[in-house]
């Protein structure tokens, strides 16, 4: 069955709630530059963010810079990061994006999305974590949270991440956009999540259109705000 796309009147009771419910929402990675942000979320593709902190919060004492991760050379790197899945392919990737960046970009993380996606290891979501967190551009990067999330509240349906990308770009007021991708990783990551959803628990119930959320014991009254 699919799910109707929430109203205008919806959409904004559901970002004042998840706003009051976080008021200024952070990703989980651990970092403090861009460049730090930019190896993180190259690491956690397919990983947890616990996993990645893990490895990066004895990686980055030690190297936290475009040149020093570099010297460590993709074996040098391997030996911090190999807890991680995939972790042979991300420490050559990070390894080549580190070359780039020392020197096309003055060891400096471009802020465009051109430039960025022209990086070993770096696609469009990641890209847009970047971009949104690091930068505070108005982007969406879709997870399997948010496109879990977007289709299964209506707020944004899409057979794919980049329809849900666009459509959350497009019915998102400007007021919340710059905090969404935190407050929907969130709330898909400890509350919507995959097969026993805490409807009972969700504080947007009342105007999430998922027909199945009474099974998961979502209150059938109707919130005024």
């Amino acid at each position: 069955m699919t799910v109707k796309n929430m109203t205008k009147k919806q959409i904004q009771i559901f970002f004042e709630r998840l706003r009051e419910q976080r008021p200024n929402p952070k990703t989980e990675l651990n970092y403090s530059n861009p460049f730090e942000l930019l190896v993180a979320v190259t690491l956690s593709a397919q990983a947890t963010d616990v996993s990645v902190n893990k490895a990066t919060d004895k990686l980055f004492p030690v190297a936290n810079t475009p040149e020093q991760i570099y010297a460590l050379g993709v074996d040098g790197l391997k030996q911090y990061i190999k807890t991680i899945g995939l972790y042979n392919a991300k420490a050559e990737n990070v390894i080549k994006a580190c070359k780039i960046l020392i020197e096309k970009h003055n060891s400096q993380v471009p802020d465009n999305r051109a430039d960025l996606e022209a990086l070993p290891g770096v696609g469009r979501k990641t890209a847009n974590v970047v971009l949104n967190t690091a930068f505070g551009q108005p982007t969406m990067a879709v997870d399997t949270h948010i496109f879990r999330l977007g289709n299964r509240t209506g707020l944004a349906v899409g057979k794919n991440v980049l329809e849900v990308e666009h459509r959350l770009i497009k019915v998102i007021p400007k007021e919340f956009i710059i905090d969404s991708h935190h407050w929907l990783i969130l709330h898909g990551r400890y509350c919507c999540i995959a097969r026993k959803p805490k409807c009972n628990e969700c504080i947007v119930s009342d105007v999430c259109n998922w027909p199945d959320k009474y099974e998961f014991g979502a209150a059938r009254e109707v919130k005024t705000k």
